[in-house]
């Protein structure tokens, strides 16, 4: 069943349980990987725009743009996830947040779609020991053939190895 909710489909499956408790992800894709968000994280979708360069920032920050006269950082999700450079083009866009109190801006390949996912459509990180950094991934997520990987979009942004935390 397809829904349309704010100019956003929304795929519920057919075998969903009603009673199951239901958590919805805005995905998005970065090269061949689809990854999820949670949907209350999220502020605004807008086009991929100019962007003003910080001197001396980690290469993954892009830059800041004036959002209604909020200085909001950049983030290049592709290079944050050392996937390769991105090649911008017109599906790139640019996942405004709130995160806690802070605004942040993420930079993906493109948002595919709002998908409800209820707890038995979810299953826990893969222990992968130290082979991979999975401390943002929350889990992975099935729906029929797609698979989609869970990022903690709050303990990413508010991470220190993100450079956005102020010193105490």
């Amino acid at each position: 069943m397809l829904q349309q909710n704010a100019n956003v489909a929304i795929e519920m499956p057919e075998d969903m349980n009603a009673t199951a408790p239901v958590q919805e992800f805005l995905t998005f894709r970065l090269g061949d990987e689809e990854y999820g968000i949670d949907i209350l994280k999220v502020q605004e979708i807008r086009g991929y725009d100019a962007i003003t360069q910080i001197s001396n920032a980690p290469e993954f920050i892009k830059g800041v743009v004036n959002l209604r006269g909020t200085i909001v950082p950049i983030v290049d999700m592709r290079i944050k996830f050392r996937l390769g450079q991105a090649t911008y083009d017109q599906f790139t866009v640019v996942i405004i947040l709130n995160v806690d109190t802070r605004i942040v801006g993420i930079v993906v390949d493109g948002v595919s779609d709002v998908l409800s996912l209820s707890s038995d459509q979810m299953r826990p990180t893969p222990g992968l020991g130290s082979v991979i950094d999975i401390e943002f991934i929350t889990g992975l997520g099935r729906i029929d053939e797609r698979m989609l990987i869970l990022v903690d979009i709050a303990k990413l942004m508010n991470s220190v190895s993100m450079g956005l935390l102020e010193e105490c």
